[in-house]
């Protein structure tokens, strides 16, 4: 009765640890890629507002209006974007998505970091398509050089993540024009995954999008605005694509949560600089604890650290953290090796002291 097109994914890694999560009592918990902070109060007032006055139908498959308007705005003032178009979509998963779906088509390659976020291979490969995937081990850097050695005939996208889900890690504003010069030379598309880009503890964040405009940006607000049970993402690039990916969210998503779009619009220019400032902190008092035990990069951006395993395998190391109740996730969810496990310091200062603590007396 199943597709077989569904047997070339598999249910994620994470959602098997958040499941587990549910059967433990008060774990220790490093595993959850979501702020540890609550939408903020004004925001929420606006949701509020925007159900009370009656914003609970569909909106335009696109986006309502004024928030397109306010993105593309945000895109080629802070991020020096002139995209051809925007839609908002049901987060960044949502965009995604629609536009693997839109452009993959069989046997077409995928170029994808390793180590990456889960969902890029799973959509590549349910639709046909082949995941390449490029070693950035040891420093988790995304490079032209990196790159160019695994460019054929049959290549079409190339993914980028910065900061990056799981390591942290950002590109530099070089890499990402040696990147752009390099998709540039064999008319390749880039998909830019922006979702953490507020979370840039160096304000070094730059889109790779300001260098070469085939370029396809995915951006939300899940993280920033710690609303990721709102589904608010969007999509901006070429119009063509863009064109398609609307179509497509006509018969699937039909549009993003009405609510959500309203509440974003009206809470515009809201300063999120007390959390960003939080989570530095967070990341440095993490960094310090782990560094003098474990192999580890201190990240410039998101919320994740991607240390080497200890001893043994990622699953036996992630398997002996459990059982002495803490939560992280092993490395191989995210890439192709078995060496490295994946800690969120999106949490409180006394889970993440616990954390610390656990993981030195496993090293």
């Amino acid at each position: 009765m199943i597709a077989s097109r569904m047997s070339n994914i598999d249910s994620s890694g994470i959602r098997k640890v958040f499941d587990l999560a549910q059967k433990m009592k008060s774990p220790v918990n490093l595993s959850i890629g979501q702020p540890d902070f609550d939408v903020p109060g004004e925001i929420k007032e606006e949701a509020i507002k925007s159900i009370n006055e009656g914003a609970n139908k569909y909106t335009l498959t696109q986006g309502i209006p004024e928030l397109r308007n306010v993105l593309m705005d945000r895109l080629k003032k802070d991020r020096e974007v002139a995209a051809e178009d925007i839609m908002v979509t049901s987060g960044v998963s949502g965009a995604l998505t629609l536009a693997i779906m839109a452009l993959v088509d069989n046997e077409d390659e995928v170029i994808i970091p390793d180590p990456a976020f889960v969902i890029y291979k799973h959509m590549v490969n349910f639709c046909g398509g082949k995941s390449v995937f490029v070693d950035t081990y040891p420093d988790f850097k995304l490079s032209a050089e990196r790159i160019e050695p695994h460019i054929t005939k049959k290549t079409k996208i190339i993914v980028i993540n910065s900061p990056a889900n799981p390591t942290g890690v950002m590109n530099t504003p070089h890499e990402l024009k040696d990147i752009a010069e390099l998709a540039k030379k064999h008319n390749l598309l880039v998909i830019s995954d922006e979702i953490y880009h507020d979370y840039d503890y160096n304000n070094e964040f730059e889109s790779i999008g300001k260098y070469y405009n085939k370029t396809l940006i995915l951006d939300g607000f899940s993280k920033s605005f710690a609303m990721t049970g709102w589904r608010l993402g969007y999509a901006a690039g070429p119009e063509a694509i863009i064109k398609e990916m609307i179509k497509l969210q006509q018969y699937t998503f039909v549009c993003a949560p009405s609510f959500s779009q309203y509440a974003v619009f009206r809470s515009w220019g809201f300063d999120l600089s007390k959390y960003i400032a939080d989570y530095r902190k967070k990341r440095d008092m993490m960094y310090e604890g782990l560094k003098d035990k474990f192999r580890i990069i201190k990240p410039e951006g998101a919320f994740y650290f991607f240390p080497q395993v200890p001893w043994g395998t990622d699953e036996e190391f992630v398997m002996a953290a459990i059982k002495n109740n803490l939560l992280i996730i092993p490395g191989s969810v995210f890439s192709e090796r078995h060496t490295h496990f994946r800690i969120s310091y999106a949490a409180t200062e006394e889970t993440i002291e616990k954390g610390i603590k656990i993981l030195n007396d496993l090293a």
